[in-house]
């Protein structure tokens, strides 16, 4: 077989085997969620699925021209915003099936930037085409627009944690949070890996770093975690949810 023969074969392949809405093991997560077949299939002609994001890789930065939101597939990313002086502020970490970008809404613009934390696939639907499709699709707008008012309590919770509690209760009330949006996905509520670095942690919650790292000693020398490099597993819940002021008979927590 020719060499140009094996690259078609290949790309044909590619094409036939990507995921898609109507397979993805996410879709009763992301906004396909509520769509009947023939909308799904009109969703499908608008998404954009390039080629991976790698770790460190910027998705859009802050004060691009708003013309898409992304859902991501698979991987991680950050959303931060960057002062002056260059410094970053963390406003959040996204997992498989989240949207990122909705916030550029508000003025045209991305008023964040969203950085890979690991290799990361997302699908990209271009601003022009979603609007179109949510016109004609009311499930589809409300979906949209349950996703930014997720993104508002987001930010609510967020603001309630840095005023009322402490670095521990911050922390414990972070670890919670991950593991009930890894639970949502189908895994292990109690077993996860944390990819976002302590440095990242730390800036997200307003701590310093050396802080996050004491707390995270003494959470494990107390028995409520046990961390192996990134992997992290929640032995007590309950203490856990304790120390966060979360009610002990609920074991999950708002999502932030």
């Amino acid at each position: 077989m020719s060499t140009e023969k094996k690259v078609l074969d290949f790309i044909a392949s590619s094409k036939t085997n990507q995921t898609h809405c109507s397979t993805c093991s996410l879709s009763s997560l992301c906004l396909p969620i509520t769509l009947q077949a023939d909308d799904l299939n009109a969703l499908e002609q608008v998404i954009k699925r390039g080629r991976p994001i790698q770790k460190g890789e910027v998705l859009f930065k802050q004060g691009d021209d708003f013309n898409a939101v992304f859902a991501i597939r698979t991987g991680a990313l950050k959303s931060f915003t960057l002062a002056q002086s260059g410094e970053e502020q963390i406003t959040g970490f996204h997992l498989a099936s989240e949207l990122v970008g909705l916030s550029g809404y508000a003025e045209d613009v991305h008023s964040v930037s969203a950085k890979a934390l690991e290799t990361t696939t997302v699908c990209e639907l271009p601003l022009d085409k979603l609007e179109i499709l949510c016109d004609e699709i009311p499930d589809l707008r409300k979906q949209v627009m349950r996703n930014m008012s997720g993104e508002i309590r987001q930010d609510q919770q967020m603001m309630l944690q840095l005023s009322k509690k402490s670095a521990d209760e911050r922390l414990a009330y972070f670890l919670l949070e991950l593991s009930h949006r890894f639970e949502r996905r189908g895994f292990s509520a109690k077993a996860f890996r944390l990819s976002m670095s302590r440095v990242d942690i730390s800036n997200y919650l307003g701590l310093a770093v050396e802080t996050v790292s004491r707390i995270f000693t003494r959470l494990q020398k107390n028995g409520l975690i046990t961390i192996e490099g990134k992997e992290i597993t929640h032995l007590n819940l309950d203490a856990l949810n304790r120390l966060a002021g979360n009610p002990v008979a609920d074991t999950q927590c708002d999502a932030l």
